[in-house]
């Protein structure tokens, strides 16, 4: 708590969350989902210093939607971590072995909506007793970066990502564990990836990917076999040299929507020659003109048809009906397998009549919230 304390006082994008808090497992079947995990780490980084006192703490909303006008998907968050169960290694009353479980905060409020705007909105919360005793217990921490946090498109990336700057810093800074261990620190889902080759692709070189672009580290691992199964990995987390670390701090100044491209080298670099030396030597105004001209048209050959009309309102039948392309196809893509018109009846149920007051951007976003909301709190279909 120290170093949250001293860490604030600097206002950098750097805060500190206590070791035990990262090392702590999810109960199995249930995990955190990126935008829950975010909300979680942007409330230890307000909480600072403070966090495991016995006091409410609050955060102004515009700090969560990181400029987006919608408070829809901070219900939904707050609800996923409260509902949300962790587990830790314990002691019985009787001196046993057992395993203690229980949630991370006890209480929240959101202030609604009013005249004032929505960036007048506060939200205010408070640990359980459980969260901050491991809080003020943790004898290690991870310094984790505030951009490098938000950056993040997947929640096994942004997990792996907390564990390794928790032992960056060691002497030996390997992380070991088997296969049921890895899935309680990740959370992932006991029936997905069950084969190791997918869990690789889908997890771990997912996740490689986004830290060696964006922490102030890289991740390795090594398999370990008994035969042809896998039963244990070791990771390696090391320090980026000087050059890399200047990349890093580039690349998390840089906005977010190139940042695959760039990562899997598919961005063209535009080199700009010197300039000539005699007027006879100068690029013509048409080779220029002609240049952007090409370039211009690669880009819009990118654009498929105009861009979609905003949705005027939820339909109230089947998305496979007229008029609910575009929530079908964000349910395809959110809703983790689920039946969509099953997740649509429980959209509407859960809305009630604040749904006929969205429209537009809100509309999607809240849609595709609770999509991801509803794959997070039922798991993905058998």
């Amino acid at each position: 708590m120290r170093v949250a304390s001293a860490l604030s006082a600097k206002r950098t994008d750097e805060f500190a969350k206590p070791g035990r808090l990262v090392e702590v497992r999810f109960v199995k079947g249930q995990s955190l989902s990126l935008t829950a995990s975010r909300l979680l780490a942007l409330m230890i980084l307000a909480a600072g210093g403070d966090a495991w006192r016995d006091t409410p703490h609050r955060m102004r909303k515009a700090d969560i939607r990181r400029g987006h006008k919608s408070n829809e998907r901070i219900s939904d968050m707050l609800e996923e971590l409260h509902r949300t169960l962790f587990a830790e290694d314990d002691r019985s009353w009787r001196g046993k072995k057992a395993t203690r479980r229980f949630s991370l905060i006890q209480m929240s409020k959101e202030e609604a909506e009013d005249e004032d705007g929505v960036e007048a909105g506060w939200i205010e919360w408070q640990f359980t007793p459980d969260a901050r005793k491991l809080i003020q217990e943790s004898e290690t921490y991870a310094v984790l970066n505030r951009q490098a946090v938000l950056g993040f498109r997947s929640a096994y990336a942004l997990k792996l990502y907390e564990l390794g700057a928790l032992r960056i810093h060691r002497r030996q800074p390997v992380w070991r564990c088997d296969m049921p261990a890895l899935r309680a620190a990740l959370g992932i889902a006991p029936d997905i990836y069950k084969d190791f080759a997918q869990l690789r692709r889908k997890v771990l070189e997912t996740a490689k990917a986004e830290i060696d672009q964006l922490a102030h580290f890289q991740v390795h691992w090594k398999e370990v076999r008994q035969g042809r199964t896998v039963v244990e990995l070791e990771f390696r987390f090391e320090a980026k040299d000087a050059p890399a670390q200047i990349g890093t701090v580039d690349e998390l100044a840089r906005h977010s929507a190139g940042r695959r491209p760039r990562r899997d080298g598919a961005v063209e670099q535009l080199v700009v020659a010197e300039e000539p030396s005699g007027p006879a030597d100068r690029v013509a105004p048409t080779t220029i003109d002609a240049v952007v001209a090409k370039v211009a048209g690669a880009l819009s050959a990118k654009i498929i048809g105009p861009s979609p009309a905003p949705a005027a309102g939820f339909p109230t039948g089947s998305l496979r009906w007229a008029g609910g392309e575009e929530f079908l196809a964000i349910g395809r893509t959110h809703g983790g397998g689920w039946d969509i018109d099953l997740i649509a009846d429980a959209y509407r149920t859960h809305m009630g009549e604040r749904l006929e007051r969205l429209s537009g951007t809100k509309l999607t976003r809240s849609w595709q919230g609770f999509c991801e909301s509803y794959v997070a709190r039922k798991g993905r279909p058998g």
